[in-house]
C-alpha cells in the first residue's frame, strides 16, 4: 500500500486422523465439518504486524486479526488464531492442522500452485530499507551489499522474481534470510546487513514504532502486489463464503473501520 503504514491448535488427536486419512480426506471440502465443529483455525505469523502480532500483554492483534473475526461472526463461527512457522505454511494448510493462511498473504502465481486464495483485499509493496546515514540511494546501490529478508516471505519472491537480476549481484550472491521480519530489522540495526526487503505494511508500522532508530525507505522497490486469504484448493465453499462477508464488510463500512483502527496515517 503506498504511503501508508499499511501479518486453535488442532489437537494432536485430530492432526493424527487428518494424516491418518491421507488424500481422500483432506481432498473434500472442509466447510461443512468447520460449520460442524464451530471454530475456524487461522495460521498466522504472529510477529507480523500490524496484521497479526503480540501486543504488550501477550494477545494475538492486528488489522488481519480484526478482519478475521469479523468474518468468524458472519459465518457463525469461533475463530481461533494458530502461531505457525511461516516456512511451512502450506503444508501445515494441506494437512488440515489449519484451515486458513490469513496474515499478510500475497498473492504470487507460485503460492497459486498450492493454494486458493480469496479476492485481494489489501494492496501492498515489497519496499527496500536502509539506515538513514546509508550509502545506497537506488536499488542499483544494492550491488556487493548484503540483503536480508524473511524466509519463505513474498520479499524473497519478488527479489527472484526482479526483471533485472539483481540477486546475482548481491553479496555472495544470495539474501540472508531469518525466520521472522522482527530478526531482518535487527539485522540491519545492528549493521550485519546493509538493507532489507520487506512488507510496506509492515516496514512503515515497524519504523514508526521503533523511532528511535533512523531508517530510510529508497524510492525503488521490488514491485506492487495484493494480499489475500489463503485456502485448501478443494474448499470452495469456504472461499465462497469468505468472499462473500469481506464484500458485505467493504460495502456496509465494516472494512473501512477496521482499516482505518490500523492505518489511520
Amino acid at each position: 500500500m503506498k504511503n501508508t503504514v499499511a501479518k486453535v491448535v488442532l489437537g494432536l488427536g485430530m492432526a493424527g486422523v487428518l494424516v491418518g486419512c491421507g488424500a481422500e480426506e483432506t481432498a473434500k471440502d472442509s466447510f461443512d465439518q468447520i460449520k460442524e465443529k464451530g471454530t475456524l483455525v487461522v495460521g498466522l505469523d504472529d510477529t507480523f504486524a500490524p496484521m497479526g502480532f503480540r501486543d504488550s500483554d501477550g494477545e494475538i492483534v492486528g488489522f488481519d486479526i480484526d478482519l478475521a473475526k469479523e468474518v468468524g461472526e458472519r459465518l457463525d463461527l469461533d475463530v481461533e488464531f494458530q502461531p505457525i512457522d511461516w516456512a511451512l505454511k502450506e503444508t501445515e494448510l494441506t494437512n488440515g492442522n489449519i484451515d486458513l493462511i490469513w496474515n499478510g498473504y500475497t498473492i504470487t502465481d507460485e503460492r497459486k500452485k498450492q493454494v486458493d486464495f480469496s479476492s485481494p483485499y489489501l494492496e501492498n509493496s515489497q519496499i527496500i530499507i536502509v539506515l538513514e546515514d546509508s550509502e545506497i540511494q537506488t536499488k542499483e546501490d544494492l550491488s556487493g551489499k548484503v540483503i536480508a529478508a524473511q524466509q519463505s516471505s513474498s520479499a524473497v519472491d519478488a527479489i527472484n522474481a526482479d526483471e533485472s537480476t539483481i540477486i546475482e549481484e548481491f553479496a555472495n550472491e544470495e539474501v540472508v534470510l531469518y525466520p521472522s521480519n522482527n530478526d531482518v530489522f535487527n539485522d540491519l540495526a545492528s549493521e550485519r546487513s546493509d538493507a532489507i526487503v520487506v512488507d510496506e505494511t509492515l516496514g512503515r508500522y515497524y519504523m514508526k514504532q521503533n523511532e528511535d532508530i533512523s531508517y530510510r525507505v529508497l524510492e525503488d522497490n521490488f514491485g506492487e502486489e495484493e494480499y489475500a486469504v489463503g485456502m485448501r484448493k478443494e474448499d470452495d465453499k469456504l472461499t465462497e463464503a469468505i468472499n462473500q462477508a469481506l464484500e458485505e464488510m467493504k460495502t456496509d463500512g465494516t472494512y473501512d473501520k477496521i482499516y482505518a483502527k490500523w492505518f489511520a496515517e
